[in-house]
């Protein structure tokens, strides 16, 4: 259109008539974004030009910027620098190879991850050594896999060639941050080719439901230009160059689509965000993404991760059981008694088995008491200790380890029963035959002595909970002094571990010093126990367990620990007849359980094993599946030990927010990886489903035909049912009726999704929003919710302890889960109801001075002549009418307090009301009204001359444009009352200086004010009326609970 102003034949007024409008909205739009591009280009400079040391051939090292690092390059990263490419660790400054780094900006985990140099580089005296080792290195091709490395390093020295293999421990990512020490690595990869880059995916821009709206309500607006255009045209008649008139009434007509519109929204965005961010009710929100604000008051489903949105990621260690016994938070301190009398016990000397022992003891007989649990108790958190009472009507026995030492004590009522007793005591790893020990006492006279006597055994052995985990003490002190254990902080990179540590510190043991190979342990008698670690199987989301093989120094006894998910442990330790149980009645209580096993190694069998591992690790083909295949010749028949239960406490306000949301008829679901059992319970603490709701559990489905008689079971039962489904079934869920699927669980008032990967989740927002077309808000605090909050229309990040990429991802980031309500009922809803009355007023603000355009042509033979020129239709768009129309962003129909009290209030906004086809059409037909009567108005009361025509139409529609806004505004703002007042300043300075439009003796003439007074009132007082009559008839539901 503006360009359009070059060619004479279509030149409709001055230039900068349309330029400048034009030239204005650009210009802020360019701003904009230069800025941005301006941040990023010294964002981009500044990375790019971070200054690392290399190092030479000579061993000394020069600083290059990052922009010059290059394949094979070794480089120095000092402690708390950002690794500037993808890496091989080859030298620390720590003495066992090992150097932490931080992975919050890549995988969102906070805790500190273990690096491991390469031995034979660690080795090495000096940089120079390492330079020119005359090593090759292999690096798998480049991927976006972070969790996998594939690698050799081969060296040849005078013994021979050293070959080594290169994994995942070896491997520091770019944009991970050296956390201790210095670290000196070999650059592998850079560029695009890092994990970083690789991972880096440009997301779908994300178009609210109200921009989508306006597009449409655009279309219609569009077609009604050119059909007015042609309608005027047609009257006119087809004569002479009519096209030429029809596009010159385009031009006229133009302002129906007024191009300040995106340029007010997006303003208006800007300061919903600032409002969002300085909201003290919700300390720490974070708007990432200004353009969907209005989204946050259109919400009808949420999508919710469990661990660490719902719960707080906390972990408290609250059961251990050992198959006999169940220890809760108030018996804890049983375990500290029996660790501490099991470490302060006096040593006694040792008696052969075979010799005769004392008859001159006289003892009182050991009445009959409780049974203890000491023996698994002990060897559950630290060793082989027992205490076994019984009594039959034959003999009163006890049994007890103390120190290194088994007493068995007998009180005979019969010697005939003495046989009976040969074979009772079988202890863990250890049974005795007593038929060579008793039948010396065959003829014991009865009720007289009670024989005592001491076998040696083998020394006890570290369980799980003490030594099975991949924790680390870190203490704040140099490396050379003694540790404190004041200043101790466990890092590892799950909180279930460092909650189990935590506990076994509290009971007793603590976690005292770990390295590479070894481990200590403060006992409860404060001695040290020391432990070498021969091989670390770590967690992973497949295998769902970890394992570790240590050797005690001061037995020299091998033992293999293991723990996991109780769905693979089951399958490993040996036959039991309490697991299942035990496991499922932790999990109704809300706790995430781990079962823990272990196994005896002979050095035979771990040399052999060690051997067929460390070739697996070689192999640069299958090496993943090799390994494992490894793995598993160990895991067959452990002695299974203990289930732990570790609780993880709910958020903040959890429940009052989901009823909240609940209320607002927001339906909630839950997409966890948790088990099904554990995902029920924290659904009924939460209150996501009710204590008296029913609750239909989909059976484990292999098949079509399973997932069909499955589906009509639940259709039965659907509409006031809530649902809880695995992760497995899912998927045949959506394999085969995934429409059917999804349309009867949208009639659910909670669904529950347990063992859901990441991709099902993001699998579940599509196809939820695909098939509903409702709008999806996803909630999580994880990495594996990435993709989730990515896939919803709005993305919503919780700062938590799995770090920020949940948080960096999304379009809101906040600090709670309760911060959901006030975002979602406050901001959302105003948002929502400010930008649709800003973009309908926009819309009022360009049809009424086009339909006064329209009726000035018809009069005037249909000429296609601007009825307002030069700067008066430049000021109308921007200075005279701009402020108070861009006042309506700080607009709203009820307070923060009425909206989180009924959140009722949040149902309307559903429907979609404020800004729909019914309004839009209201709006069009006040602007046909106004217009015509302003413009009539003018025409029939004007005299001769045209010019005052002119003054009294243009200032009634100024006057009626600023009497529109404050009829719509339901809250009034000081700054509202100060954008009208400037408003007027600025019209009423441009009637005394606009003299070539204005006559200025006609402006202070009476005729001119009662015209503009009768013209004015004609146009709004009839629409003030209305609005009053319509309040008080038929209040809105907001006024009556103000």
């Amino acid at each position: 259109m503006a360009c359009s102003q070059f060619i004479p034949s279509l030149k409709i007024g001055f230039l900068y008539t349309y330029w400048a409008p034009l030239g204005f909205v650009l210009s802020v739009t360019l701003i904009r974004e230069a800025y941005d591009e301006w941040k990023r280009y010294h964002r981009d400079k500044e990375i790019n030009s971070t200054r690392y040391k290399k190092v030479q051939s000579d061993g000394s090292s020069r600083y290059i910027a990052s922009s010059q690092i290059k394949v094979s390059d070794v480089l120095i990263i000092e402690k708390d620098q950002r690794v500037p490419a993808d890496l091989i660790l080859l030298k620390s400054s720590e003495k066992n190879g090992t150097c932490f780094i931080r992975t919050d900006q890549l995988d969102g985990e906070t805790d500190w991850k273990l690096k491991l140099a390469v031995p034979s580089t660690q080795s090495m005296d000096n940089h120079a050594a390492v330079v020119n080792c005359g090593a090759h290195v292999y690096a798998d091709k480049p991927h976006n896999d972070i969790h996998s490395f594939i690698g050799s390093f081969t060296m040849v020295c005078r013994p021979g060639v050293i070959e080594e293999s290169l994994s995942i421990e070896n491997a520091l990512w770019a944009n991970t941050v050296v956390a201790s020490g210095t670290a000196v690595g070999l650059v592998v990869y850079t560029g695009k080719h890092t994990r970083t880059h690789m991972n880096t995916s440009n997301p779908s821009t994300k178009i609210g439901m109200v921009d989508k709206e306006i597009n449409f309500l655009t279309k219609i607006l569009f077609t009604a230009v050119m059909v007015l255009s042609f309608a005027l045209i047609a009257i006119k008649g087809f004569d002479g160059p009519w096209y030429r008139y029809m596009f010159r009434f385009v031009i006229l007509f133009s302002y129906i689509i007024p191009i300040s519109l995106r340029v007010n929204l997006d303003m208006g965005k800007a300061v919903y965000s600032w409002f969002i961010q300085k909201d003290a009710s919700i300390p720490g929100t974070t708007v990432r993404c200004s353009t969907i604000p209005e989204e946050l008051g259109r919400i009808d489903y949420v999508l919710s991760d469990k661990t660490g949105t719902l719960t707080q990621n906390e972990m408290i260690f609250k059961r251990l059981h050992i198959g006999t016994v169940a220890y809760g938070v108030d018996t804890m301190d049983e375990i500290s008694n029996h660790l501490r009398q099991f470490y302060s016990a006096p040593k006694e000397e040792l008696v052969d088995l075979n010799s005769t022992p004392s008859r001159n003891k006289k003892v009182k007989a050991t009445p009959k008491i409780r049974k203890s649990s000491h023996t698994k108790t002990v060897e559950a958190v630290k060793g082989s200790f027992l205490v076994f009472i019984g009594m039959d009507k034959k003999c009163i026995y006890k049994t007890t380890i103390i120190s290194n030492s088994l007493f068995i004590v007998f009180h005979f009522l019969d010697r005939y029963c003495i046989k009976k007793y040969s074979m009772l005591f079988c202890f863990p790893n250890y049974t005795f035959s007593m038929n060579k020990i008793l039948e010396n006492w065959a003829l014991a006279p009865p009720q007289t002595t009670i024989p005592c006597w001491r076998l040696y055994i083998t020394p006890p052995n570290p369980s799980a909970l003490a030594i099975c985990h991949n924790v680390t003490p870190v203490y704040e002190c140099d490396s050379d002094s003694s540790p404190q254990l004041e200043s101790k902080v466990y890092q590892a990179s799950s909180p279930d571990e460092i909650a189990l540590v935590k506990w076994t510190e509290l009971v007793g043991l603590t976690l005292y010093k770990r390295d590479l190979n070894s481990m200590q342990l403060m006992l409860p008698n404060q001695e040290v126990a020391n432990y070498s670690m021969l091989q670390i199987f770590p967690f992973t989301s497949e295998s769902k367990r970890m394992g570790i093989i240590v050797k005690e120094e001061s037995s020299g006894e091998i033992i293999f620990y293991m723990k996991g998910a109780d769905t693979v442990m089951a399958k490993i330790v040996e036959f039991n007849d309490w697991l299942s149980e035990e496991c499922d009645n932790m999990a109704r209580e809300g706790l995430r359980t781990l079962v823990v096993g272990k196994r005896i190694l002979t050095q035979d069998v771990y040399y052999d094993f060690e051997r067929r591992y460390l070739q697996a690790k070689l192999s640069l083909t299958d090496r993943a599946l090799k390994v494992t295949a490894v793995i598993e010749t160990l895991e067959r028949d452990l002695e299974l030990l203990c289930v732990t239960g570790v609780e993880d406490q709910l958020q903040i306000d959890v429940r009052p927010t989901l009823e909240m949301l609940g209320n607002a008829g927001i339906r909630v679901w839950m997409l966890t990886g948790d088990k099904l059992e554990t995902a029920m319970c924290i659904a009924k603490s939460s209150c996501l489903v009710s204590r008296d709701q029913d609750i239909h559990v989909f059976e484990q489905v292999m098949s079509r035909t399973e997932t069909h008689l499955e589906l009509n079971a639940f259709r039965r039962r659907a509409p006031d049912t809530a649902l809880i489904i695995r992760g497995s079934s899912l998927d045949i869920c959506l394999q085969y009726y995934a429409i059917e699927f999804v349309e009867l669980a949208c009639q659910c008032p909670a669904v529950v999704v347990c063992r859901c990967s990441p991709t099902q989740k993001a699998q579940i927002v599509t196809l939820l929003r695909n098939h509903t077309g409702k709008r999806i808000c996803a909630v999580g605090d994880g990495g594996n919710d990435v993709s989730m909050i990515q896939a919803a229309d709005c993305g919503l990040g919780i700062v938590g302890k799995e770090g920020k990429q949940a948080s960096l991802a999304a379009d809101f980031s906040v600090t709670q889960f309760c911060h959901i309500g006030p975002l979602l009922m406050v901001h959302g809803r105003n948002s929502y109801k400010r930008s649709a009355s800003l973009s309908q007023f926009i819309i009022h603000r360009g049809l009424i001075i086009s339909v006064m355009q329209a009726v000035f042509s018809s009069i005037f033979y249909f000429s296609s002549v601007p009825l307002y020129q030069g700067y008066l239709m430049v000021g109308y768009t921007t200075i005279f009418t701009m402020f108070p129309v861009f006042s309506l962003v700080l607009d709203q129909d009820v307070s923060p307090s009425v909206a989180l009290r009924f959140p009722e209030l949040y149902h309307e906004l559903h429907k979609g009301r404020s800004l729909s086809l019914k309004t839009f059409l209201l709006w069009v037909l006040i602007s046909v009204y106004q217009g015509g009567a302003i413009m009539y108005g003018a025409l029939l009361l004007f005299d001769t001359e045209f010019i005052h025509a002119v003054s009294i139409s243009f200032t009634s529609l100024i006057f009626t444009e600023l009497l529109m806004v404050a009829l719509t505004i339901r809250t009034w703002h000081w700054l509202m009352l100060a954008c009208e007042g400037i408003s007027l300043a600025i019209y009423f300075a441009a009637l005394a200086v606009l003299k070539e439009y204005f006559d200025p003796a006609f402006l202070v003439s009476v005729d001119y004010v009662w015209r503009v007074v009768v013209i004015t009132s004609i146009s709004c007082l009839p629409l003030a009326i209305i609005k009053y009559l319509k309040k008080r008839l038929s209040p809105p539901m907001y006024s009556k609970l103000d």
